[in-house]
């Protein structure tokens, strides 16, 4: 007995040396910098094969280099073990499983524009499928396989491709570059409007004949210019028709009415089907042919409206609102096999929660997977689950679960190298009373080797939208993470106007954008301190973009707590916004135009409070892109000569070949070295 006390004391000693060894070895975890950041691979696009056995999915990584995302598509198996990269063309996205599973149909601009893919399981190289000039956008398999829809954007008026290959071509060798144009919307986010429509084509999937545009006069985009996405198009089960989203009204900039349509594939014209003056989208039929699903805002103009969840009955034409007693907007709509059940996503108190619920309105929607969830979806017979789930210390991977959602594991695993590396502290929230009374809840992320005995400066992030939510989710233009990592305790309040708290708490921002946000913002920051005693309160910065960058703008001329600020692509001044292109937002949410409501777009202008407060007293980092039409750029030119005039610390970072947000690497990578940078001079 005592030899074997002596034999094993032997071996836990041999055992623990080793341990001491290989801890030795392994490297020291260190703060997140925007180096770890841009090597993270981005997982997109996943979809699950109807057998189950196989996902496919694109993996997006950034390359310093060539100054853009080297993106390729992989394929891993639902049983778990190792994933397979299945392309190599660098600029390939959106896989899609053919309905028997032989094929991976997929995006690539490895040849220059847009084109659909096809790669079989079998071997072989991929072989390019659509061969229009104008490239192709979205797409969708058709039911029986042998066919697939796609969307090109085309010159009105061209009969064929050749036609729209010499207005592209005469365009191009033209010395004048001068756009003229009758209408509004005529640019949009990023890109100026080229006198082509997005439309609907389809072909066989073997080539055997070239595409057809199903929608060759339509004088508007299927589906809405960069309101949409692949979701937008579908087939109906028996492979006959297509159900899409448009807007189809004469005045783009000022509707959100969209409605749902639908072609024969044969030919022939298409039929509106739904005349709700809010916007109509995702359509999805049932399994059973008698039915589309699909979510829809019932109010005209409003662009942050609660999506509802819609049944279209195919036989008498009535829809109905299966959502009415749900307080929360539903996307990205799935049938379950026997068309009894819809599932979708909703945004939830920083989260994004899987529901399911019968197919009948009043039922109630339930949770079926928990977390942060992004795409998802099921095989044949909804007996597996593939979902995509991140939060503030993760990167988006794939999960998979039974259908009902148990037994979630993960299964891929693209960045676990690099998330060893890294210490980072998960989010906290809590809840505090806002304005009038209302509770608001917050998320605090600190900073790494945090020591309670030590004080941290504070960074208060202000999410855009207005109406988006700060969420417990990855994110690369704005990542808390690497705020945090420098020493800084970092603060995101879901003001008035956040999503995901009910729509009254949405609506309450509405022609009150420095109002109640304002209080709630800054009631947020007294809680903070108070809850968490390691905050130093005399050293607090704040940072936003978007709506964001307007409230960044909004504290300049209402508070001197901050001792810096930094405002990216904000609104200063709501008159010259005017400018922007999507004109149903302002009117919306100031309540008329510069003419009928002036007396609004004063009241919420951060200009408007510049004389009144003497001068601006906060060194503020204005950050603005050339193209972004959403915001104009001149909204920060005016907001920094104003800063400059009144001899306030200052800088201008401005980025000529950017739009609203700052996406290319190297780019990136200036604006986090200037922001942290910023915080370090003024703040830490």
């Amino acid at each position: 007995m005592r030899n074997r006390i002596v034999m094993r004391s032997g071996i836990l000693a041999i055992a623990l040396g080793v341990a001491l060894a290989v801890q030795a070895q392994a490297p020291a975890k260190h703060p997140i910098t925007f180096d770890d950041l841009i090597k993270m691979h981005r997982v997109s696009g996943s979809q699950i094969s109807r057998d189950g056995k196989w996902v496919a999915y694109a993996v997006s990584t950034p390359d310093m280099e060539l100054n853009r995302g080297v993106s390729n598509i992989w394929i891993i198996p639902t049983a778990g073990g190792d994933a397979i990269q299945v392309t190599q063309g660098g600029r390939d996205t959106s896989p899609a499983w053919s309905p028997d599973g032989k094929m991976l149909a997929f995006l690539s601009a490895r040849d220059g524009n847009s084109q659909v893919f096809l790669l079989s399981m079998e071997g072989g190289e991929a072989k390019k499928l659509t061969q229009l000039s104008t490239g192709a956008d979205l797409f969708k398999w058709a039911p029986d396989g042998k066919s697939i829809a796609f969307t090109s954007a085309v010159y009105v008026g061209c009969k064929d491709d050749a036609c729209n290959a010499k207005r592209d071509e005469e365009k191009e060798k033209s010395k004048v570059k001068a756009r003229i144009y009758e209408h509004l919307l005529y640019r949009h986010w990023d890109h100026w409007s080229e006198g082509k429509r997005s439309h609907l084509f389809v072909m066989p999937a073997d080539g055997g004949s070239p595409a057809r545009d199903l929608t060759p006069e339509a004088d508007y985009d299927i589906p809405p210019d960069e309101r949409s996405g692949p979701g937008d198009i579908n087939f109906s089960p028996d492979g006959k028709e297509i159900c899409y989203t448009a807007v189809t009204d004469k005045v783009e900039a000022i509707s959100t009415n969209a409605d749902l349509f639908v072609v024969p594939v044969s030919g022939g014209d298409a039929k509106r089907i739904t005349s709700n003056p809010g916007f109509d989208g995702d359509p999805v039929y049932s399994p059973d042919g008698r039915s589309i699903a699909y979510h829809a805002q019932l109010t005209a103009g409003y662009e942050a409206d609660r999506w509802r969840v819609m049944l279209y009955d195919r036989q008498t034409g009535k829809s109905t609102d299966l959502t009415a007693g749900f307080d929360r907007s539903a996307n990205d709509l799935a049938w379950s096999p026997d068309s009894k059940t819809i599932y979708f996503t909703a945004e939830n108190e920083t989260l994004q929660p899987i529901y399911a619920m019968e197919a009948r309105a009043g039922a109630a929607p339930k949770k079926l997977l928990d977390g942060y969830n992004g795409a998802f979806s099921f095989n044949g017979d909804a007996t597996v689950l593939v979902t995509e789930r991140t939060s503030l210390t993760s990167p988006s991977e794939l999960f998979v679960a039974a259908g009902e959602g148990s037994g979630l594991k993960q299964l891929t695993h693209q960045n676990d190298a690099i998330l060893a590396q890294l210490e980072m502290n998960a989010p906290e929230s809590f809840w505090f009373e806002g304005a009038e009374g209302m509770k608001v809840e917050a998320m605090v992320v600190r900073p790494p080797d945090f020591s309670p005995a030590k004080k941290y400066p504070m960074l208060v992030l202000l999410h855009g939208g207005p109406q988006t939510m700060w969420d417990d989710a990855w994110g690369y233009r704005w990542n808390a993470q690497v705020f945090s990592a420098p020493g800084y305790v970092t603060l995101m309040v879901n003001r008035r106007g956040s999503t995901g708290f009910g729509q009254k708490f949405t609506d309450e921002i509405t022609n009150d954008w420095g109002g109640k946000a304002y209080v709630d913002v800054m009631k947020g920051v007294d809680a903070a301190i108070v809850k968490y005693p390691f905050i130093d309160k005399t050293r607090l910065a704040a940072a936003g973009g978007s709506y964001g960058g307007y409230m960044a703008d909004w504290l300049a001329t209402h508070t001197d707590r901050f001792k810096a600020i930094i405002s990216h692509a904000g609104v200063y001044d709501q008159t010259s916004m005017y400018a922007t292109e999507e004109l149903w937002f302002g009117e919306r949410e100031m309540q008329g135009t510069p003419w009928t409501a002036p007396d609004n777009y004063k009241k919420w202008s951060p200009s408007t409070y510049a004389a009144e407060l003497g001068k601006y007293k906060t060194p503020t980092l204005v950050v603005a892109g050339e193209q972004d039409y959403r915001v104009p750029y001149t909204q920060s030119l005016e907001f920094f000569s104003a800063l400059q005039r009144q001899g306030v610390p200052s800088k201008l970072l401005f980025f000529p070949d950017e739009g609203h947000w700052v996406l290319k690497p190297q780019n990136s990578q200036l604006w986090y070295k200037t922001f942290l940078d910023w915080l370090a001079t003024y703040v830490k």
